[in-house]
Protein backbone atom coordinates (compact mmCIF):
# COMPACT_ATOMS: atom_id res chain seq x y z
CA UNK A 1 0.00 0.00 0.00
CA UNK A 2 1.18 3.32 -1.20
CA UNK A 3 0.90 6.98 0.51
CA UNK A 4 -1.19 8.04 -1.94
CA UNK A 5 -4.13 4.99 -0.92
CA UNK A 6 -3.26 5.69 2.65
CA UNK A 7 -4.00 9.41 1.92
CA UNK A 8 -7.55 8.67 -0.24
CA UNK A 9 -8.69 5.91 2.43
CA UNK A 10 -7.94 8.22 5.63
CA UNK A 11 -10.28 11.12 3.44
CA UNK A 12 -12.70 8.37 2.74
CA UNK A 13 -12.73 7.65 6.46
CA UNK A 14 -12.19 10.85 8.35
CA UNK A 15 -12.65 13.63 6.06
CA UNK A 16 -10.63 16.35 4.67
CA UNK A 17 -10.65 18.87 7.28
CA UNK A 18 -9.75 16.09 9.71
CA UNK A 19 -6.68 15.37 7.34
CA UNK A 20 -5.38 18.31 6.73
CA UNK A 21 -5.60 19.30 10.27
CA UNK A 22 -3.33 16.56 11.59
CA UNK A 23 -0.50 17.45 8.46
CA UNK A 24 -0.76 20.87 9.67
CA UNK A 25 -0.08 19.20 13.46
CA UNK A 26 2.16 16.97 12.42
CA UNK A 27 4.41 19.32 10.61
CA UNK A 28 4.20 22.21 13.47
CA UNK A 29 5.42 19.62 16.40
CA UNK A 30 8.36 19.00 14.30
CA UNK A 31 9.05 22.81 14.26
CA UNK A 32 8.33 23.94 17.61
CA UNK A 33 10.79 20.87 18.85
CA UNK A 34 13.17 22.26 16.69
CA UNK A 35 12.56 25.47 18.42
CA UNK A 36 12.48 24.63 21.60
CA UNK A 37 16.10 22.66 21.02
CA UNK A 38 17.39 25.96 19.92
CA UNK A 39 15.89 27.96 22.87
CA UNK A 40 17.60 25.38 24.66
CA UNK A 41 21.08 25.95 23.22
CA UNK A 42 20.92 29.46 23.85
CA UNK A 43 20.06 29.39 27.38
CA UNK A 44 22.57 27.01 28.02
CA UNK A 45 25.15 29.27 25.92
CA UNK A 46 23.85 32.58 27.90
CA UNK A 47 24.69 30.63 31.86
CA UNK A 48 28.58 30.04 30.25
Amino acid sequence: MNITNIINTMIGDLGFPIVVSLYLLIRLERKIENLSNVIAEQDSNKKG
